[in-house]
């Protein structure tokens, strides 16, 4: 028996009916998926790289402007220079010559002061330091731990470009444009080496550079303060 007119009509309807409710469940469905996935790659283009540890010496600061010198007891060679979007900011690291651990540094140099902070994790400070720049680059002060305590002497003399690393205790090769450079040039007589201390272990006071917790400071973003 033949379907009546009104019937296919209501067949056909209910069909395009059908057609038009998966359309829109598929529809849905790759938005969601899509949306999904946008959201995913946002997070991960918004979320900054795990950091690595132990810390390793940056390609980043490879090219800045080396010092080598004493921190309390033990040698460390610093890299430091001026942050790109920051007139006043400086960044770097420091690497101690005994043990090869990295150290981040981030603050602020104005004229003759120097004031920055560390961090052994590139999260949590470990310490604050506070010198002077003299005329010839030196970098003298001291290094504290985030309350200020345990204070250590620095003396950071400029390392001229491709010199090796002295000997702990030994004067660093400067850069040929320093004072000092100059005044032990031709004609200024033959040097004394000096000869250095015999290598002392790292005192019980030395830098404690456990991690702690806080809140977003200067110089690097990712570093938090101790509460």
């Amino acid at each position: 028996m033949q379907q009546t007119k009104p019937n296919r009509r209501r067949a056909r309807a209910r069909g395009m009916l059908h057609a038009t409710a998966v359309a829109l469940m598929m529809a849905g469905a790759s938005f969601s998926l899509a949306a999904h996935a946008q959201s995913d790659a946002v997070k991960a283009l918004a979320a900054p790289p795990p950091i690595q540890l132990p810390l390793k010496p940056s390609p980043e600061y490879a090219k800045f402007p080396r010092y080598a010198g004493m921190l309390g007891t033990r040698q460390i060679v610093l890299r430091l220079g001026p942050k790109t979007d920051d007139p006043s900011g400086v960044h770097g690291e420091y690497q101690f010559t005994d043990t090869g651990e990295v150290i981040l540094i981030a603050g602020d140099r104005a004229d003759d002061t120097l004031e920055v902070e560390e961090s052994n994790d590139g999260t949590h400070i470990t310490g604050n330091w506070v010198g002077k720049v003299a005329a010839d680059g030196t970098l003298s002060g001291e290094r504290m731990n985030v309350d200020d305590s345990n204070p250590l002497a620095f003396d950071l003399r400029p390392l001229a470009a491709g010199a090796p690393v002295p000997p702990a205790g030994a004067p660093a090769t400067l850069p040929d444009d320093t004072p000092q450079a100059a005044a032990s040039g031709p004609g200024a007589g033959p040097a004394v080496p000096p000869v250095p201390p015999p290598a002392a272990a790292a005192p019980a006071g030395e830098p404690n550079h456990a991690p702690s917790g806080g809140q977003s400071v200067n110089g690097v973003s990712n570093l938090r303060t101790g509460d």
